[in-house]
């Protein structure tokens, strides 16, 4: 490798949000230019981080980034700037040039079709869904052609067709990509290797491969350096019952404790610092508030289609253990109507009083970003216990640091997980999920899953993820696409 081809270069850095709490410590790597890498590690190891500092929009207590002169930077974001929510779609995608290009309409049509959407020019992005709001996002980084993109979880709001869109553009995008995800067909299909952040050591690690061989060679690490430590432990053990047992005794005996002595500390330099895997959530359990009232009437639903909006008739009643699946392309008003319907906004859409609700936005806009995650716990609560807050905390890997930590400061991962944490103290009736996927670590999805196939309560979900729906029970779909012809 020569060094004009290195377009990353992370020098020795450190970097904490406190001088106590360093996330990144003495963190090393290279990127080469045109290569494409997952950026892989657990909730809150600071992989978000890495990109603030790739951008410039952080910058390191220790160290030196170094990427070269006229370097272009785009960032795929989550979440929708306030200040664009006034434009139309012309107007925010004119920022991501410094001239605008004459033919600028047409720059917007293509970037558009990578992400699979089509929309007037003129429309304003307030009118937009959140889901639709992250795919003009995405179009916005894609748009401005960079020499370094950088993607966090692309593929959160986009279903099958606008991954595969989205895919295919990655294969042949000439430049570099670094990308966070936890899909891993998504990783496969593009990435030539990983850069694996350790929440645990703060330091990253190098790997060549797809993502799934990374993740199995990292496991299988795991358990040979265990493996290892556990065979240096019994000899080290054995050499020092020897030793006390001949220390004891006079002339060879003595000598021979002396070179056992030199045995174990050999042992005990040789043993390795076993690499901590990310860790996954222990199964949980959400109790269902009890009732005999019906929880839900719907009597109409407002449509979205062809960007008119239309009231479809319908005639549901959810009850306790009732799980409830809303489905349509995106757009459509699956949003909407979860936000109606947890805002009490219509008299169509209605929740029996006394229900306690919980309710997972995509956005997390549900929890109040100024609290600590210890206060956000405690405040679903009727009567707070401290011990089982921490309890309940620790459960979702939520620990004493990351409780006291405001939830603004969370990881979007880990606000994801204090969410689940919020609904197992809540005891809600209901449960309404806008996207639950959305930010989870995939190795914690299945143990998401069973606990709300398993909740007694009365559930409504909105999902594009099929292999986590599959792992759910419903009882009833709701296809708004269906409800207007």
């Amino acid at each position: 490798m020569t060094q004009n081809n290195v377009i990353i270069r992370f020098e020795e850095i450190n970097f904490g949000y406190s001088a106590e709490n360093l996330i990144l410590k003495e963190v090393s790597f290279s990127v080469r230019e045109d290569s494409k890498l997952t950026l892989m590690g657990q909730n809150g190891a600071g992989k978000s981080t890495i990109f603030k500092l790739i951008t410039g929009e952080l910058k390191p207590d220790k160290g030196s980034i170094h990427i070269p002169a006229e370097t272009t930077i785009a960032t795929g974001k989550q979440v929708m700037g306030r200040e664009h929510l006034t434009e139309t779609v012309r107007e925010y995608f004119s920022h991501g040039f410094s001239e605008v290009p004459y033919n600028l309409d047409k720059r917007i049509a293509d970037a558009l079709e990578v992400v699979n959407f089509a929309t007037p020019l003129d429309k304003v992005i307030s009118d937009f869904s959140g889901g639709q709001q992250a795919r003009l996002l995405l179009a916005f980084a894609i748009i401005q052609e960079p020499d370094i993109l950088l993607l966090d979880e692309p593929t959160n709001n986009l279903d099958s067709d606008g991954i595969a869109h989205l895919t295919a553009f990655l294969i042949m995008y000439p430049k570099t990509v670094l990308v966070i995800s936890h899909d891993a067909d998504f990783l496969n299909s593009f990435t030539e290797g990983v850069l694996h952040l350790d929440v645990f050591t703060g330091k990253v690690e190098k790997y060549d491969g797809n993502y799934t061989d990374v993740v199995e060679e990292i496991s299988a690490r795991v358990e040979r350096d265990r493996a290892k430590n556990a065979q240096l432990l019994k000899t080290i053990q054995d050499r020092k019952d020897k030793v006390n047992f001949f220390a004891h005794k006079g002339g060879k005996m003595r000598k021979l404790a002396s070179k056992l002595k030199d045995e174990v500390r050999e042992a005990e330099s040789n043993m390795v610092g076993v690499k901590r895997d990310d860790r996954t959530i222990g199964e949980f359990i959400i109790p269902a508030q009890h009732t005999t009232k019906a929880i839900v009437q719907l009597n109409s639903v407002k449509v979205i289609l062809n960007q008119e909006p239309h009231n479809a008739k319908v005639d549901i009643t959810l009850r306790r253990n009732h799980h409830l699946l809303i489905t349509g392309p995106n757009g459509i008003g699956k949003s909407t109507l979860l936000r109606t319907l947890a805002g009490g906004e219509s008299k169509d859409a209605v929740i029996t009083e006394e229900i306690k609700v919980g309710y997972y936005r995509q956005d997390f806009s549900g929890l109040d970003f100024s609290k600590t995650a210890y206060d956000s716990l405690a405040e679903v609560m009727d009567a707070p216990e401290n011990e089982m807050i921490r309890r309940t905390g620790a459960k979702f890997l939520l620990n004493g640091e990351a409780l006291a930590t405001r939830v603004e400061a969370l990881s979007e991962g880990q606000k994801g997980l204090l969410s689940f944490a919020r609904f197992v103290l809540q005891e809600p009736g209901l449960l309404i999920f806008d996207e639950p996927t959305n930010h989870i670590n995939f190795r914690h999805l299945p143990v998401i899953a069973k606990a709300l196939n398993d909740y007694e309560g009365c559930m409504i979900v909105v999902s594009h993820d099929e292999d986590f729906l599959k792992q759910i029970r419903f009882d009833q779909t709701l296809d708004l696409a269906t409800l207007i012809k």
